[in-house]
């Protein structure tokens, strides 16, 4: 597909929280960068694991998913927008033990029932995050109206392209610009650089479609064949997709997606972590 590029016109630690919808910390930052783990990277183990090993591949943030298991002695409990007080105090308690911050949620389907939408912002301010990631275009008023409630921010995440169905348009960085173009500015796109090259189409360029738009990114590279490796050993452009982001003036989240080695990712992630740090020092 030929793209058409549309174009738009702290003191704190990691561990403290502030206002959702204001910039993530500096010190939050690697090269410039709220750097750090979608925690379905560690999707084979607890929350808690997720978090420490974040700190451990030396992330500085966290994206929550839902339905990650919440802990070894409770296997079969779920940590999502429905989890209790006292596990949300307890994973606030892992965040501030390990150095890390929780900026985002996702992927997560949003309601249009505004109740139910409304428990996941809820779980979000909790948690003061700094958006929220789903593909639910279904939902956009409620969002819209939820956005302006809360001060946080929703990102629209990209799958691949699916061939034999049509009706899925969320890879297509056009189609999430006509969705949100005429939105709260607190609406806009979570940038899975590693599904728009796996779609046949180039990042830098989905991200210049986007441009002013865009709340997170997903951030992975992928080889050839489209297998998650270390940055800078695919064929992606990770540099240029970061030079892109700082042109933007980009101040989301970036959470490294290694899905890829599941049981034992830290050192890769590691790389992937020093690689963004060592272009900042090579500059």
């Amino acid at each position: 597909m030929k793209i058409k590029f549309l174009f738009l016109a702290a003191a704190l630690g990691c561990a403290g929280f502030t206002a959702a919808a204001t910039p993530i910390p500096e010190s939050c930052q690697i090269n410039g960068f709220a750097l750090g783990c979608q925690a379905y990277s560690f999707k084979e183990f607890c929350v808690f694991d997720a978090i420490d090993k974040t700190a451990a591949a030396g992330g500085k943030v966290i994206e929550f998913y839902p339905g990650q298991s919440y802990g070894p002695d409770k296997p079969s409990v779920k940590f999502d927008h429905n989890a209790t007080e006292e596990m949300i105090a307890a994973v606030k308690a892992r965040l501030a033990k390990a150095g890390i911050r929780a900026v985002n949620y996702g992927v997560v389907s949003i309601p249009k029932n505004e109740a139910a939408a409304r428990k996941i912002f809820e779980f979000a301010k909790k948690f003061e995050l700094y958006a929220i990631t789903t593909e639910s275009v279904d939902a956009i008023d409620t969002i819209e109206k939820l956005v302006k409630e809360y001060d946080i921010r929703v990102g629209f995440h990209d799958h691949p392209r699916q061939p034999k169905n049509p009706a899925y348009k969320m890879w297509d960085p056009n189609y999430i610009l006509s969705v949100v173009k005429d939105r709260d500015v607190r609406i806009g796109s979570c940038a899975d650089v590693g599904h728009w090259f796996h779609s046949g189409l180039d990042p830098v360029d989905c991200l210049k479609i986007l441009q002013g738009r865009i709340i997170s990114s997903h951030l992975k590279e992928e080889n050839a064949t489209f297998q998650v490796v270390p940055f800078g050993t695919g064929k992606m452009d990770i540099p240029g997709i970061l030079a892109e982001l700082k042109r933007q003036h980009f101040v989301g989240n970036v959470s490294i997606e290694y899905e890829a080695n599941w049981k034992d990712s830290v050192g890769d992630i590691a790389k992937c972590v020093a690689f963004v740090r060592d272009l900042g020092a090579k500059k």
